[in-house]
């Protein structure tokens, strides 16, 4: 097999040697590139790569030399930074079991717990320098920790529940692409559940392991039968709200103020923080069946968008989070005591016209699959944005 690179941002194969060829049926194919490791189903091959928005077009070969080509796309967050394939198969087989392991984990949503908790308690911290702490590094640690368990939990139950769905709507994922197996799966979610379980439970106190065992039971009933709550729009948005929005910050908050030795008490910021991401996470939870609707058709899933249509739902989530710009560019104005109006107005007005912008180019590009992907990842950016924003507000 030979590999060149073109002056274009593409990668192809140039060549495939016989023996490449024979190797496909005995392996599942992987290609490392400027090490990345990038892992498709069985028989599949690259033949190009779009570095700007990942869209892979691939070929599957079969044993009479035929060629079934299909468009292949993943997103960015899909691919895990590795070393080079190895010639040992023990060592090839656990690189390809970690590679399964972070896509099963969803990585775009372990940015968003991390992000979130790491700004919360910095955000505890600023308001209490002089009760920081050396020792409190390994609490916030094992917070965070228990917090990336939780989040494992949530999406991997999510994923064994939806494999058919997955096969038409996200086929790289690990279940549904073959390279991770129903029971190793659940092995991983019940192991993500008892540990962050014991690490809250150890560290944080009965309150704390109360609001995280009520997180875990709300993951479980939106995607276990019979009850099974993601069939229900208004379910399904209250409960993604509830847990990404309501119970992390509150959570955190909660807890970082208890290792410091205080009682729980709003602040102005954090109330702010706290109203914001639940309408964010709202916005989530509608826009993120926006990439799913031939798949939520096929398989009888009831959403807004395959109710009320894509375009429809994306300008209400646009509004929403417009909503929510607004409502920060205000108290910047009314509270100047309490938020920095310096950062905080023209940030969001930024924010917000590039919210605007990306609602017309989805637009413009009259709502194809890849354009409301976009338009999805470019939410997620909006939420880390926040986040990163928010302890110099």
């Amino acid at each position: 097999m030979e590999l060149s690179i073109s002056q274009s941002p593409r990668v192809r194969f140039s060549s495939l040697a016989p023996r490449f060829l024979a190797a496909s049926h005995h392996h599942r194919p992987s290609v490392h590139l400027a090490g990345k490791f990038i892992s498709l189903p069985r028989d599949v091959r690259f033949t190009s790569l779009s570095t700007s928005r990942m869209r892979i077009l691939a070929v599957a070969l079969t044993f009479k030399s035929r060629c079934v080509y299909v468009n292949y796309e993943i997103p960015k967050d899909q691919i895990l930074v590795g070393a080079a394939e190895s010639d040992d198969p023990v060592l090839d087989r656990i690189a390809r079991f970690q590679n399964a392991c972070w896509r099963f984990l969803r990585p775009h949503t372990i940015r968003g717990t991390a992000l979130g908790s790491t700004a919360l308690v910095t955000r505890a911290l600023i308001e209490n320098t002089h009760l920081i702490k050396w020792s409190l590094v390994l609490k916030a640690l094992s917070g965070l920790l228990a917090l990336i368990c939780g989040n494992g939990y949530i999406v991997g139950i999510n994923q064994i529940y939806d494999i058919g769905i997955d096969k038409v709507n996200k086929p790289y994922l690990p279940i549904a692409a073959g390279d991770l197996s129903v029971q190793s799966a659940w092995l991983l979610v019940i192991f993500f559940a008892i540990a962050g379980l014991l690490v809250v439970g150890f560290n944080f106190g009965p309150f704390i392991t109360s609001l995280y065992s009520l997180g875990l039971f709300l993951g479980t009933i939106y995607s276990v039968p019979p009850l099974r709550m993601k069939r229900f729009p208004v379910a399904a948005f209250l409960i993604i709200a509830t847990v990404r929005g309501f119970l992390l910050n509150f959570g955190v908050y909660h807890a970082t103020r208890a290792a410091l030795g205080l009682p729980f008490q709003w602040s102005a910021p954090v109330a702010f923080i706290t109203s914001f991401v639940t309408l964010f996470a709202l916005v989530i939870a509608i826009t993120k069946d926006l990439p799913d609707v031939e798949g939520d058709r096929k398989f009888q899933i009831s959403t807004l968008a395959t109710k009320l249509g894509v375009r429809n739902i994306a300008f209400l989530g646009s509004g929403l989070l417009l909503v929510n710009y607004v409502s920060a560019i205000s108290l910047a104005f009314y509270m100047p005591q309490v938020f920095r109006g310096s950062l905080m107005i023209p940030a969001h007005v930024i924010l917000a016209s590039g919210l605007i912008f990306q609602t017309w180019v989805l637009e413009k590009a009259n709502y194809t699959k890849e354009a409301i992907s976009g338009y999805y990842r470019f939410i997620w950016n909006l939420f880390y944005a926040e986040y990163l924003l928010f302890p110099f507000l």
